[in-house]
């Protein structure tokens, strides 16, 4: 098995760019949604700072490293990436292996004539590629964009291969919005790729890329815009990464316990790992977790025992969980030990997981795993609570369940809704314009929707989406 690292709490694949293509190569023959993240610093100084993205990174179908100081990171915690696979590296070889299969690609994003000029390139370069589309909208804000049109343009073009340069974190989230109901294959933002394939930036030269100092061409270039975001990400990662290296612990001093599944009764599996969760220990066990993994059941973790845990250990989770979530089911971790706690907060992953300090509690939980609710109307009153997540996965079902309630309540001259968000735990971007078009609605039939009590993670998608200050009351 080939072991992820997690860095900033984000999993990357150890992968080199001929492997990640084969892998590319796999999703599409499924035909079933993938997108694919190329992460430098940036996007992980990002993550650290914005829940949406980090779950988005998390969830991804393919990580890679696109930046020499992740290389690095990765070899200081003790799991070395093979090799820096950056996306402006990737893409000619993606477009390369795509025309020799007969892969259908299409261009979104970047500047105004960006992507005609790209798409006219590639095809001179590559007579035999299928360009089938390119398309830049015209620059605004995430959820003032007209994504309807976006997303028929590259529908009616039936690609294999998306493209999206919109920048960090912006792309990352439209793809995140629309993977699933675009039907391609794979979608993958390259952020500023397309303006190399269109001859408008230069790269730097080869002795550069390889030493890792590119960033320093790119800052020559570019200083006034880069300047700024070179410097703070300087300041957050070695710091970041310090903290988790001063958390992470290689296990060297505690025995390989032998982990085992303890219990298998009503739709669930309760695993009991042992004193280590490390990728020494991973590898010498890896035909138990290889076959753990294939459960087709909810897990209940029960981690107590864990006193040591790396980088690998930290990343198996996250794969684990979302291996999991793809199949219906979901991870649990029963009362994680200490030094897990510490990891985990360090790495801000705490609340991208569900953890129980009892099997009791797990007992609870069970109820609204298997039959999960989005949410509850208190009794008659004026009150809807929203629970569990709404992302794009969802949302479309939750509108127009609130939409129905919207149209009850106006009838029943009631003139303030009062929505509830202490039971949510996570919202994205679609969550965020559902909550605007609930209020726009709402107003059109002179009724009031009041959103009340969120938690922080919610906070944090509305700052960042800047629609805190149109849906909350202040003060919250």
């Amino acid at each position: 098995m080939d072991w992820p690292v997690a860095i900033l709490g984000v999993p990357f694949d150890p992968v080199t760019t001929g492997e990640a293509i084969q892998r590319i190569d796999a999703m599409i023959a499924t035909r079933l949604p993938h997108y694919v993240v190329t992460a430098n610093v940036d996007f992980l100084v990002q993550a650290h700072r914005d829940v949406e993205l980090r779950r988005i990174l998390l969830e991804a179908d393919l990580v890679l490293c696109d930046g020499t100081p992740v290389l690095w990171a990765s070899r200081w915690l003790g799991n070395p990436l093979p090799e820096r696979v950056a996306g402006s590296d990737l893409a000619p070889a993606l477009l390369a292996a795509a025309a020799e299969k007969g892969h259908r690609v299409f261009l979104l994003g970047a500047a105004d004539g960006v992507a005609a000029l790209a798409a006219e390139r590639i095809a001179q370069q590559y007579p035999k590629l299928k360009v089938v589309g390119h398309f830049a909208p015209p620059f605004s804000p995430l959820l003032e964009m007209n994504h309807e049109e976006t997303v028929q343009r590259v529908q009616a073009a039936r690609p294999d291969i998306l493209l999206v340069s919109f920048g960090c974190p912006k792309q990352e989230k439209w793809i995140a919005m629309h993977y699933r109901a675009l039907g391609v294959p794979v979608a993958i933002g390259v952020g500023a790729t397309l303006d190399f394939l269109a001859g408008r930036i230069k790269r730097a030269p080869d002795w550069m890329r390889r030493t890792g100092t590119e960033w320093v061409y790119r800052l020559s270039l570019e200083p006034k815009r880069l300047y700024k975001r070179y410097a703070d990400d300087l300041v957050c990662f070695l710091p970041s990464l310090a903290r988790q290296w001063v958390h992470l612990d290689r296990g060297c001093k505690h025995s390989a316990d032998q982990p085992e599944v303890s219990a298998r009764e009503k739709g669930w599996s309760t695993i009991t790992a042992g004193e280590q969760l490390t990728r020494r220990t991973l590898q010498q066990q890896a035909p138990f977790w290889s076959s753990v993994q294939r459960l087709p059941a909810h897990c209940l973790f029960d981690l107590a025992q864990v006193r040591a845990v790396d980088a690998t250990g930290v990343a198996f989770l996250i794969r684990w969980r979302k291996s999991l979530l793809q199949g219906g089911h979901h991870l649990v971790l029963l009362a994680p030990s200490r030094a897990l706690q510490r990891v985990m907060r360090s790495l801000k992953l705490t609340e991208h997981f569900l953890i129980v300090a009892t099997a009791t509690e797990a007992e609870k939980m069970a109820s609204t795993l298997f039959t999960p609710r989005t949410f509850q109307r208190e009794g008659e009153t004026r009150s809807l609570s929203w629970c569990g997540e709404i992302t794009a996965a969802n949302v479309n079902e939750v509108r127009q369940m609130m939409e129905d309630h919207l149209q009850v309540f106006a009838t029943s001259q009631t003139n303030v809704i009062i929505i509830d968000l202490a039971q949510l735990r996570f919202i994205d971007s679609s969550g965020a314009a559902l909550m605007l078009r609930l209020k726009r609605a709402a107003r059109a039939l002179r009724v009031e929707v009041l959103f009340c009590r969120p938690q922080a993670s919610i906070r944090n998608v509305l700052r960042l989406t800047r629609t805190d200050q149109l849906l909350l009351e202040s003060g919250q």
